[in-house]
């Protein structure tokens, strides 16, 4: 689908433009979301550029992530995608800077773009370019990842509670089970996250970089520091949620080890307190012709008695060792 922004006084107003068509010459911003070759072929024609495609999008070096060609400027990040599903994912953002326009592709909808999208046709600017608008979007996505790592925080502070709960049912393997699926999930969230963060911090700081090259304005130097500043504290903070992940992972495994031995030593003791009237047992069981205590007359009730003293016998050792 490929749509554009025009100027409509203090808002922006969004256009579907089919791939023949001709593209509006005060477009400021230009949105390639799964585009069609013609639609790419349009593009490329009206403003004399190339459109990456998806699977130069996903490379990971910084020179195909970052360059100039033809005078525009070609940043790739990735960002996050579907983070209020089951199966949140990243996806590659390619922002292209040409003639103070924005040209942006996409293979998936990050909440950020709907958000600034709806943002724009209210209310944006007389002054608005190409570059204010990528600002917008880029703060839009530290927004929303600030908001992932807050609930992130919660939700993993929630697990801490779960694990060392002083009132929880010790052996519920079940709820051990749901933990450590939640950890997991966790975990690769935060992951995702920081990929993301490492990848929006790059293309900041080569925007800041050539912010005298494209004669930038001092407000916008200041907000793209103040968003540098955002992503580095971010970055920390989701280090910080990422180790305590780790050190809850290592807790549950501890735990749910410590509960298997525990298991393990139950029937370890109940075989060592069975063994000696097992052996009794079995000795008096042989039936040989010439054994004498076969003929008493309370042999039977003799034999059980000497076989509950050898099993009470093993028990109250183990629990004077304070091994039970």
């Amino acid at each position: 689908m490929l749509a554009v922004y025009v100027s409509r006084g203090a808002a922006l107003e969004r256009k579907e433009v089919n791939g023949d068509a001709k593209l509006p010459e005060n477009a400021l911003w230009i949105d390639l979301e799964l585009p069609t070759p013609s639609e790419d072929k349009a593009v490329e024609q009206s403003l004399g550029i190339s459109v990456p495609t998806l699977r130069e999008m996903q490379e990971i070096e910084i020179t195909s992530r970052l360059y100039v060609e033809n005078g525009a400027r070609y940043m790739t990040a990735t960002l996050m995608a579907h983070q209020d599903t089951e199966v949140p994912s990243t996806t590659p953002v390619t922002f292209i800077l040409a003639g103070h326009r924005l040209i942006t592709v996409r293979y998936e909808e990050p909440r950020p773009f709907v958000i600034v999208n709806h943002r724009l046709e209210r209310f944006c600017p007389t002054n608005a370019t190409g570059e204010s608008i990528m600002l917008d979007i880029l703060d839009a996505v530290i927004d929303r990842l600030a908001d992932v790592l807050e609930h992130m925080g919660n939700d993993v502070e929630q697990v801490s509670r779960d694990i060392f709960d002083p009132k929880a049912s010790a052996g519920d393997f079940r709820n051990y089970s749901r933990i450590l699926h939640t950890i997991g999930k966790k975990g690769d969230v935060t992951s995702k996250v920081r990929e993301s963060l490492v990848s929006i911090g790059r293309v900041l700081l080569y925007l800041a970089n050539e912010a005298d090259s494209m004669r930038w304005a001092k407000d916008q130097r200041a907000i793209l520091k103040g968003m540098q500043r955002d992503v580095q504290s971010l970055s920390d903070h989701s280090s910080y949620i990422s180790n305590k992940i780790q050190f809850l992972l290592d807790a549950m495994l501890g735990m749910v080890s410590l509960q298997q031995n525990n298991i393990i030593k139950i029937f370890s003791v109940a075989a060592v307190v069975f063994m000696p009237p097992t052996l009794l047992a079995s000795i008096y069981g042989m039936n040989f012709k010439h054994m004498p205590e076969l003929d008493w007359t309370y042999g039977y009730p003799l034999g059980l008695f000497f076989m509950l003293v050898a099993a009470i016998l093993p028990y109250v050792f183990f629990k004077w060792k304070k091994w039970l």
